[in-house]
């Protein structure tokens, strides 16, 4: 609950500035008038969630906890919203019994089979996918369905006013279309009552107060039809802007690709008598060249992917990080996205209430972080398992105990997972890139120094300590111009790659007689792994 000690116009992390716009803008302070703040993320399920559907649904999750927080006494509902009535425009390629499917292109996603031969339709298939993935993160949410909201009457209302300004409607959509498309473009796509596809076609009439359009179906008939239960659908941005008005939606994000579609539904919200949602604009994700991730090119990370080699909340983490900034997604930026997820978690410990509100995991927790794994990052964990070259944790775990009693697998079920992640993400990545180099002359004189200051360490010495005297070695040797040199000829020579962990921490995490034990093998020119 707000604190009279934090002033919330002081917090400036991205979700409060957010939540703080719709409470003291939109909202007025007051509850609506439908009795809470509604906030809204959309699904196309003609294909199965990814990591766009987390991103999005994760960042309005923050908003949603922020606004709770700043505003206790206004109810709040997370709506995930499936366009499952679309017409199905191809056959996916990852699915079974394509045949049968091409058979029903231009049906509504409900009423095409599904070709898994599980639920009652293609679209349920994928909604119920979509149920379990959001489940999967613990995300609260109440789930709608396009084809129930318009054949059970609840966009009727929304419907008629959108037939009532027909002319209106056409008049801002019209001019952002081609010649062509605009001699048979109309907001209202008919469900052909012979072949039940959704059909794009010219409206022939419309009678606002019979609520009919009037259109010619596939076979050149002319049918007269309600556009309410059921029987037409809005092109998307008209029903966009048509949900906003029927559900009340308060707060909406969008990728960047949508800049002009929010532009347009606005202007449609605005004249069918509703208020555009708040929106906040997110960059899109980018693979390691910098390029758009497409699912059809298959380029960039998935979920699964992730979820493989870090726990969610590091995913999470990444997430919140600058949602307006464009984010290159690939399996190298893992580590560093765990370690920050660690590192805040640590952080959030000595914080006050001010610092806890600007820090990730209160927001990736909504306000409700676990216990952080003591003075272990990520890194270092990567970097044991390399130095050990093994694929059992418990042989990890060995040298995690040794190093701090208090952490063990009963104790620290962060570390348990953690352990595993890096397990995998060595063997797939690091693993196959690992090539150690021979130390020269003038490396293995700094070796021979640095192997006789760990003999001579005190049982007691610290991290820190051992940190410190590293550095000391690496300045009194020549070879070295700087001390950035020096550390990357112990990563190459004793690990294998060209960067690495703080070497104090991780000398102190191995320990120092194996640290020596490793230092002597690459000092007699033999392969420092361990056995």
């Amino acid at each position: 609950m707000p604190s009279d000690r934090i002033d919330a116009k002081k917090i400036n992390a991205w979700p409060f500035q957010e939540a703080r716009q719709l409470l003291q803008g939109r909202l007025k302070g007051r509850v609506p008038n439908k009795g809470f703040a509604l906030f809204q993320t959309g699904y196309g399920p003609s294909g199965l969630p990814h990591i766009g559907t987390f991103a999005e649904v994760a960042r309005t999750m923050m908003v949603r906890k922020a606004f709770e927080w700043l505003a206790p006494d206004i109810p709040t509902k997370l709506i995930c919203f499936s366009d499952d009535m679309d017409g199905l425009r191809k056959v996916p390629d990852n699915i079974p019994n394509q045949e049968m499917i091409a058979e029903h292109l231009g049906k509504p996603l409900t009423s095409v089979p599904d070709p898994f031969g599980i639920h009652e339709s293609f679209g349920h298939h994928n909604n119920d996918r979509l149920k379990q993935f959001l489940e999967s993160f613990g995300f609260e949410y109440d789930f709608m369905s396009a084809t129930d909201c318009y054949r059970e009457g609840l966009f009727d209302d929304a419907l008629e006013s959108v037939l009532l300004h027909y002319g209106d409607v056409l008049n801002v959509i019209l001019p952002t279309l081609g010649p062509e498309r605009r001699n048979t473009y109309s907001p209202f796509l008919p469900v052909s009552p012979k072949t039940g596809r959704i059909l794009q076609t010219a409206v022939l009439a419309h009678d606002p107060e019979a609520k009919t359009i009037l259109y010619r179906d596939e076979d050149g008939t002319e049918i007269e039809t309600p556009v309410t239960g059921g029987t037409c659908k809005l092109q998307w941005k008209c029903d966009w802007a048509m949900r906003w008005v029927a559900l009340g939606v308060d707060y909406e994000m969008s990728g960047k690709d949508l800049i002009d579609s929010v532009r347009l539904s606005s202007r449609l919200c605005r004249i069918l008598g509703g208020t555009p949602p708040n929106n906040l604009t997110y960059e899109m994700f980018l693979d390691e060249k910098g390029e758009k991730i497409s699912k059809s090119k298959g380029n960039g990370l998935s979920v699964e992917d992730w979820l493989s080699y870090a726990p969610q909340e590091s995913l999470a983490h990444f997430m919140y990080q600058k949602p307006k900034t464009a984010k290159r997604l690939h399996f190298d930026i893992i580590p560093k996205s765990v370690d920050d997820y660690i590192t805040g978690l640590h952080q959030y410990r000595s914080q006050d209430g001010e610092q806890r509100l600007r820090n990730p995991v209160w927001h990736i927790h909504g306000g409700r972080p676990p216990e952080s794994p003591d003075g272990i990052s990520f890194s270092l964990l990567l970097n044991l398992v390399s130095v050990c070259h093994s694929d059992d944790p418990k042989a990890i775990w060995h040298y995690i105990t040794r190093y701090n009693p208090h952490l063990t697998p009963d104790t620290s079920s962060i570390m348990d997972d953690l352990i595993g992640y890096a397990i995998r993400y060595y063997r797939d990545f690091v693993l196959p890139s690992k090539s150690y180099r021979r130390a020269t002359d003038d490396e293995i004189e700094a070796l021979v120094d640095l192997r006789n200051a760990l003999k001579a360490m005190p049982k007691t010495a610290t991290g820190e300590d051992i940190q410190t005297r590293v550095y000391d070695i690496g300045k009194r040797h020549g070879c070295f111009p700087k001390l950035r040199d020096w550390f990357k000829a112990l990563y190459q020579i004793l690990l294998g790659q060209d960067s690495g962990p703080r070497m104090g921490s991780f000398i102190a995490l191995l320990g120092v007689d194996e640290a020596v034990s490793l230092i002597e093998r690459a000092i007699a020119g033999e392969d420092p792994q361990t056995d």
